[in-house]
């Protein structure tokens, strides 16, 4: 297992290395003072979890949050002196996977970072799959890349999942109106084109020159595998 804490408090690093070994001896323990390295050291070295603090040194622990969301899915533990209400609301709607104050309490921190560590692992039943140069996760309805990440409505998130599953091969405009809308109906090309359209848009380079998402005139479109 491995963590980084992103903590300007050399005190408070200490403490939670201690904890953290005491429960997984093994563990590899990577720490930061300014919050733009840990945001580096996050991406180079893939962590299970993130220890954050919101007070740093060099930018807001928000921006760090932030940063690292438009890259990774990794559980980021927030522990702060901060304790307002707006603070705890602003740094789960950022994408915190949980919200401790200190002082924290080294049983309660154990247990909320087990709490976290469940949740992640229950996340990972669902598949991940390859988009052009963007990872594609459909159960956050989100593409991701290194520098950024694109939102996807639930109907594009569900046209792209059934492209994605069916990768090389054409999905019939039939087949994705059934995924979509139970039935196949006059006019649910033109439907199905305005989404395709949207998708593109939001994932190619040239939206009027696709690469990835491929037409097969009047059948239907195919995503083409990532390398």
């Amino acid at each position: 297992m491995k963590v980084v804490i992103i903590e300007d408090d050399s005190d408070i690093i200490d403490a939670c290395s201690l904890t953290l070994r005491t429960v997984w001896p093994d563990i590899e323990i990577l720490s930061s003072v300014l919050g733009k390295d840990g945001v580096y050291s996050v991406k180079q070295n893939t962590p299970d979890f993130v220890i954050l603090d919101l007070g740093l040194p060099d930018i807001d622990g928000f921006q760090v949050l932030e940063r690292i969301r438009h890259f990774s899915s990794v559980p980021i533990i927030v522990l702060t002196i901060r304790g307002e209400e707006r603070d705890v609301v602003k740094a789960l709607g950022l994408g915190a996977s949980d919200y401790i104050t200190k002082p924290f309490r080294h049983l309660e921190f154990v247990a909320r970072i087990r709490n976290t560590m469940r949740k992640k692992t229950h996340l990972e039943i669902f598949p991940t799959f390859k988009v052009g140069d963007y990872t594609f996760q459909p159960n956050e309805n989100k593409l991701f890349r290194e520098d950024k990440s694109i939102r996807l409505t639930n109907t594009e998130n569900k046209i792209l999942q059934l492209l994605a599953e069916n990768s090389g091969k054409v999905v019939t405009i039939s087949s994705i109106a059934r995924a979509l809308w139970d039935i196949d109906y006059t006019g649910a090309s033109k439907s199905i084109y305005v989404y395709i359209r949207r998708l593109r848009e939001k994932i190619e380079a040239d939206a009027n020159c696709p690469k990835i998402i491929i037409s097969k005139p009047n059948v239907g479109y195919f995503l083409v595998k990532a390398n």
